[in-house]
């Protein structure tokens, strides 16, 4: 396969950190070419620390440079991930698309549409699909130790966690709160075992207390005057086969511990907790408790990563692709309808 030319739209810290780093361990697979921000000074720093050659404050320019990227890394704020991603497409790239997918349904089945017609790969970067639990828990699902899973509690809690730095608490650049920064992850992971089948019927409550009284969290303090997004989300999705959900996701609770990300599965056969990984059974009449304290640790960002590059390679892969994209985006927007009702 040719060597794909990557560029980064967005020169934040999750492109610093994460997808920077994972792209340039992969020098036989893909090329990193160009850093493209609103800030070209912001652009050209990050260009120059990773030695990537070109940098740009407008990606129209790159688009139309005689090094013309294959593919996008999109690591803009929530609200710019449609437009970017749809500039890409119509440039006949492929896209990498941080989460969450977009603002709302609309904007993700537009995505999806779009890199269908282009005969483009659209992902997006829910990496937490590659962790050794989780790639375990889905061999046990499908090779039938779980038997049929019927319920799963997917949580991502935080304590006292609202971030003080950036637009994590504004509505109109993120979109919503502790649902769309957090609760997506878990979300996915719930979904992937339900063979991302989308609920017919679900109920959802929002709060927002704690981010509106202010005070001091494990993440520093933030402005209750500018907290305009939930701090707390609770949902339960039932799907037609009466299998169901129970989604916990929140940046500030009163709750033991500070972080808690995980999801509980209870199938026919045996159950199963994601962190640390156990399966709960029964094996000749007796009960059976299963732990594998040996699991190795992965590089989860190359993981997801390597999982895209074969997708663009036409290769099976276990990315979130275009269409789960769509219906993960659909469920968020009508958990926060089901909330405001």
């Amino acid at each position: 396969m040719p060597i794909l030319k990557a560029a980064i739209i967005g020169g934040g810290h999750i492109a610093d950190q994460n997808h920077i780093p994972a792209l340039k361990s992969l020098p036989e697979r893909v090329e990193l070419i160009a850093v493209c921000s609103r800030d070209i000074l912001k652009a050209r720093a990050l260009a120059d620390k990773h030695a990537i050659p070109l940098a740009f404050d407008n990606a129209a320019v790159m688009f139309e440079s005689d090094n013309k990227p294959d593919m996008i890394i999109n690591c803009t704020a929530n609200n710019l991930h449609y437009p970017f991603t749809m500039q890409a497409l119509e440039n006949n790239c492929h896209v990498l698309c941080e989460k969450p997918p977009a603002m709302n349904a609309a904007q993700a089945l537009e995505m999806a549409d779009l890199a269908k017609e282009r005969g483009k790969v659209l992902a997006y970067n829910f990496q937490l699909r590659h962790t050794p639990e989780y790639s375990l828990l889905k061999r046990f699902l499908e090779n039938g130790r779980l038997g049929k899973v019927y319920h799963i509690k997917a949580n991502f809690l935080r304590r006292r966690g609202i971030p003080s730095w950036g637009n994590f608490t504004n509505k109109s650049i993120q979109g919503g709160g502790a649902l769309m920064d957090l609760g997506v992850h878990v979300l996915d992971l719930a979904l992937g075992l339900l063979d991302y089948s989308e609920p017919d019927r679900l109920i959802a409550n929002t709060y927002d207390f704690i981010g509106k009284a202010g005070g001091k969290g494990l993440m520093g303090s933030w402005d209750p005057e500018k907290f305009e997004v939930e701090d707390a989300c609770f949902a339960h999705l039932s799907f037609p086969n009466n299998a169901s959900i129970t989604l916990s996701a929140s940046f500030a609770l009163n709750t033991k511990m500070q972080k808690n990300v995980n999801l509980e599965v209870f199938g026919t056969k045996a159950g199963a907790v994601l962190n640390p990984f156990s399966v709960f059974s029964e094996v000749d009449g007796e009960l059976l408790d299963m732990e594998f304290p040996h699991l190795e640790e992965a590089d989860i960002q190359l993981k997801n990563t390597i999982a895209f590059l074969d997708a663009c390679d036409g290769k099976s892969s276990n990315i979130c692709d275009a269409t789960q994209g769509a219906i993960l985006q659909k469920i968020v927007e009508a958990i926060y309808k089901s909330a405001e009702k």
